[in-house]
């Protein structure tokens, strides 16, 4: 199955991948800004916004929904959860992906006992058991520790909130397997596969993928850039849109 998209601007190809629960509005400033140098693709992940879900629903089923979505070589941009299927989408399709750029995104986004960089399990499982009697309270409570330490968090979480309540309603199944997606993957014995132009963009202040994990990543990844926004939670994207834009544009233009 393929899955939809809004495509604004001209030029290389730049598809966009959002995180868990969210769709493809929030990437919509940033590739506003983009949009007179390149293409850009805003995707709804399966389950999410305007794109139906799949089953099962799994890491590997939204990469193949992603590639058959897309059958030219594109750049890629994930953020979170996003950045998990760009990730192993590049390292399962490696012809078809000209860059990665990895917002805010971490190989495992669940602590382990070698991986403390990370969200603890105890918090991941409480959004999975809190989904069922209140989803709209427990997507709120989770962009709400998405924009937690960052410059203008309750201003950057009102706009996710609009972002995602204002342009369909994410499948309840894709909800509770994306976040087992989050739980279980573990992209770490994999990453040193990756062969391509890598842009890392990570907040000094974001407490689910701490700055720490791009550190790690950007020692994993040969030639891997990483750039830290000072004062930035889970979502540079927005609260540093102008840094992130110029940031982005220039990588792109490198590649």
């Amino acid at each position: 199955m393929s899955v939809y998209f809004d495509s604004l601007g001209h030029g290389d190809s730049v598809v966009f991948l959002h995180g868990w629960a969210m769709n493809r509005m929030v990437f919509k400033r940033a590739a506003e800004q983009l949009a007179g140098d390149f293409s850009c693709a805003l995707v709804d992940l399966p389950g999410c916004g305007s794109s139906a879900t799949i089953s099962p629903y799994t890491l590997d089923g939204l990469v193949a929904a992603v590639d058959a979505t897309f059958p030219f070589p594109v750049h890629v941009v994930g953020w979170s959860l996003g950045g998990a299927v760009a990730t192993r989408w590049a390292l399962q399709r490696p012809e078809k992906i000209r860059s990665l750029s990895l917002v805010a995104s971490s190989p495992s986004f669940a602590q382990r006992e070698d991986w403390p960089q990370a969200t603890p399990l105890p918090v991941l499982q409480q959004f999975t058991d809190n989904l069922a009697g209140d989803w709209k309270g427990t997507l709120k409570r989770f962009i709400s520790l998405q924009t937690m330490g960052g410059g203008e968090a309750r201003a950057i979480a009102r706009e996710l909130v609009d972002d995602l309540f204002s342009n369909g309603e994410p499948d309840a199944s894709a909800l509770q397997r994306g976040l087992d997606i989050l739980r279980e993957t573990d992209l770490r014995p994999e990453i040193g596969g990756l062969d391509l132009p890598v842009m890392l963009h990570f907040g000094d202040r974001d407490a689910m993928t701490p700055l720490a994990a791009g550190e790690w990543l950007a020692q994993n990844i040969k030639g891997a850039q990483l750039h830290a926004y000072r004062g930035a939670a889970h979502v540079p994207f927005l609260s540093h849109l102008d840094e992130f834009v110029t940031r982005q544009r220039t990588f792109l233009q490198s590649v």
